[in-house]
């Protein structure tokens, strides 16, 4: 110590600070560990006072309005656990509403102390969430100031200023970095918008531990089957194609196989029950027909590389969807809605065309916005977006409020027709069925081979006629029989 205390030129300002046991002296980027019964006997004329003074205290971080006023969540995921550090804008936990999924974030730097709710529990809004302590006084240390933190690098510093952009990630990837105690603001992500991908995880404990990740992942040799008869080959598969009945084992009986389960409705589920109770009060009128799509086939073949090359998947979707809003400008009580007495209708200047998506929690129905004024590439951009939101759950409020005419692709999954159900305040939807090969004359009654696809509509019918719903659903099925035509509209 006497060679320390003889080199030791630096002027110590002791300002706010706390004194342990063990404490830390930080300046630029060196670190001296000093012992407190040393520092007081060796430098007390350095020490004016020795009042233990603590500036932290236990904050509790309450769940804020999230809007459209919803007031309970569902706590969906935690991306903390007790004792861990946070800062400003980092994620703490994933709620789900009825109508969307939100992530919440910190608005202190602290301590996480308590987790006031496990998961799948409703959390309630203005209620506390999680207990963090955190630093009561907001004054500026400067760069002498005795700390308790560890000195950071440069590198370290660069990652916690960039902490205020929020970090891309799904659950998935949030749990494994949790579990493995790495702070996602620390990992640089490759995904698109500097998304969080699982790979970057791996390769960032990869760097933290020395381990070499496999490149690639080579399938285990199976030992060769003996030759077998042709004959016998061509009947074994004869017989695979017969498809068997599911048989149910003998022994098991039927009344034990399992219990009955009562739970309650929530999430998405529960945004259906009220969606659909008020929906059922509207007379609904439907109009179904077919639609040759023969010609945007080939269309989408040619202009599904070109896609490809800028990233983006095309699908029919966006085709679908940019008819419909072409028809919607001809039509537009089609994309209006009524007041709850039907005494006034309202025209919407936007064209927030729905999607109805399956997902692991159930039907969401996201919008492209402003439909009208954007290209058939642009809609599928969008629609990419949506759907790798939805398939995470990450849907926001944002992207599943304010449609004003919804398309439901049920043929994805299978069927022809449907009798698709109108989400109110919206007037009129659209269920389109699955695309068949079928045969069909054309005008010199000769037989060819047509790509048909089938559409169901629903309207309100104290709003909509049925012959304004034909005449939609004909210009509708022009654009898409013809998809050239759809040029001379294009704005």
């Amino acid at each position: 110590m006497d060679t320390f205390s003889d080199t030791l030129e630096w002027k110590v300002c002791v300002r706010h600070s706390r004194l342990y046991s063990s404490f830390r002296l930080q300046k630029a980027k060196y670190t001296l560990q000093l012992d407190k019964s040393m520092w007081k006997d060796r430098h007390q004329h350095r020490l004016f006072r020795t009042t233990v003074v603590s500036h932290s205290q236990i904050v509790q971080f309450k769940l804020s309005d999230i809007g459209e006023g919803i007031t309970e969540v569902t706590v969906k995921e935690w991306y903390v656990k007790e004792g861990d550090i946070v800062s400003q804008f980092d994620s703490i936990c994933e709620v789900q509403s009825d109508k969307a999924s939100v992530t919440i974030t910190s608005r202190y730097d602290g301590v996480i102390k308590k987790l006031h709710y496990n998961l799948d529990e409703i959390a309630y809004v203005g209620k506390p969430l999680v207990d963090i302590e955190t630093d009561a006084l907001k004054d500026v240390a400067s760069e002498e100031d005795v700390v308790e933190t560890p000195a950071v690098s440069h590198e370290e510093q660069t990652h916690q200023e960039i902490k205020g952009h929020k970090t891309l990630a799904t659950p998935a990837v949030r749990r494994l970095a949790m579990e493995n105690n790495i702070k996602l603001s620390e990992v640089i992500g490759t995904g698109k918008d500097n998304r969080i991908l699982k790979e970057d995880i791996l390769n960032y404990l990869a760097k933290q531990t020395g381990a070499i990740l496999p490149l690639s992942t080579k399938p285990k040799m199976m030992p060769s089957l003996p030759k077998m008869d042709p004959a016998h080959d061509k009947l074994e598969e004869k017989t695979a194609k017969i498809p068997r009945p599911i048989s149910m084992p003998a022994s098991i009986p039927i009344g034990v196989l399992g219990i009955d389960k009562t739970e309650a409705l929530a999430g998405f589920h529960k945004a259906m029950v009220k969606t659909m109770t008020i929906a059922l009060k509207i007379p609904h009128f439907g109009y179904c027909d077919e639609v040759d799509l023969t010609q945007l086939i080939k269309l989408r073949e040619e202009l599904k590389s070109v896609a490809d090359t800028r990233g983006v998947k095309l699908s029919y979707m966006p085709f679908f969807i940019k008819a419909a809003s072409l028809g919607l400008l001809h039509y537009p009580i089609l994309n209006a809605s009524v007041d709850e007495n039907c005494q006034n209708i309202t025209y919407k200047a936007s064209h927030n065309i729905g999607v109805a998506m399956d997902t692991g929690q159930g039907l969401v129905v996201p919008n492209v916005k402003n439909v009208q004024i954007r290209s058939v590439f642009e809609i599928a951009s969008e629609l990419n977006r949506l759907q790798n939101l939805g398939s995470a759950s990450q849907l926001g409020t944002n992207d599943l409020t304010g449609g004003t005419f919804t398309l439901s692709n049920i043929g994805t999954i299978g069927g022809t027709y449907a009798k698709p159900v109108i989400l109110p305040p919206e007037v009129a939807i659209g269920a389109l069925g699955k695309v068949q090969v079928l045969p069909r004359f054309n005008s010199a009654g000769e037989v060819f081979k047509a790509q048909i696809m089938n559409v169901s509509w629903s309207a309100d019918h104290r709003i909509i006629d049925g012959a304004t719903m034909a005449r939609f659903s004909n210009l509708w099925k022009s654009y898409l029989e013809n998809p050239a035509s759809m040029l001379l509209d294009l704005k």
